[in-house]
């Protein structure tokens, strides 16, 4: 059976019709997880970078001998840069 039945649909693309910022993560990220690194990125760019956001922050949150604020929103921003990169180029 095929993993994109259990994928949950995206919202903004089903109530308006077109994709948001974040559409093919959940297929990227089954892509990463059968080891298609390349095919991975093709699918969403900004995998690499959401994967590293994430990271920083459950080290914010479980880690609190050491103050990640900055790096924290060095990753959110550079991750949001690579979304919009990912989006334009998917797109355009």
């Amino acid at each position: 059976m095929s993993l994109e039945h259990y994928m949950l649909p995206c919202l903004f693309k089903t109530l308006f019709g077109i994709e948001c910022l974040g559409c093919g993560f959940q297929r990227a990220l089954f892509l990463l997880f059968q080891g298609e690194f390349l095919a991975a990125f093709k699918m969403y760019p900004a995998l690499y970078s959401t994967l590293l956001f994430f990271g920083f922050i459950l080290l914010y949150y479980f880690d609190k001998s050491k103050n990640y604020t900055k790096l924290l929103w060095i990753s959110g921003i550079l991750n949001a840069l690579f979304m919009v990169a990912g989006y334009w180029y998917k797109h355009f």
